[in-house]
């Protein structure tokens, strides 16, 4: 299953269904579910990196549960916008991933994402750095879905 355009993907779906956000960690996966009307992304608990198969295994679990028609993966594309070796390891992650689970799948854009987030959360939040350690990879998963959503959202 090829991947998707951000706009492709979104019109792929059918009435309801939601998008998964991932942010691909070395040691996690930040998860962030939208709502069934596509507005808003929240952070859902985060996975274990693990081999492909056990995570896709616990994405199309969630998939299942939760109505999800679509992933969205974070592309970490360098500062000019080229794609380095972690924005090819990420496409090619996700592509595996879209093909394990049978749902389709697109690259969003998530530089920065992770800095906003501990920006945030040591300024609104004044949380400690252990404390910002186990809630960011969602919080950048979907802080990246909801970029997504309102840069492909229809007038």
């Amino acid at each position: 299953m090829p991947l998707l355009s951000m706009a492709s993907l979104r019109a792929s779906l059918a009435p309801g269904q939601r998008l998964l956000g991932l942010d691909i960690g070395s040691k996690t996966v930040g998860l962030a579910l939208t709502d069934v009307s596509l507005m808003l992304a929240s952070p859902h608990p985060p996975m274990k990196r693990d081999k492909l198969s056990r995570n896709a295994a616990e994405v199309a679990r969630i998939a299942a549960a939760m109505g999800v028609g679509g992933l969205v993966v974070g592309h970490p594309l360098s500062m000019d916008g080229s794609r380095g070796p972690a924005a090819q390891a990420a496409g090619d992650w996700a592509l595996a991933l879209s093909e394990a689970t049978g749902l389709p799948c697109a690259l969003w854009d998530e530089r920065l994402s992770s800095a906003a987030v501990n920006r945030a959360m040591i300024q609104e939040a004044d949380l400690t750095r252990k404390k910002r350690a186990a809630a960011v990879d969602s919080a950048a998963a979907a802080w990246m879905l909801q970029g997504a959503l309102d840069a492909t959202r229809p007038v």
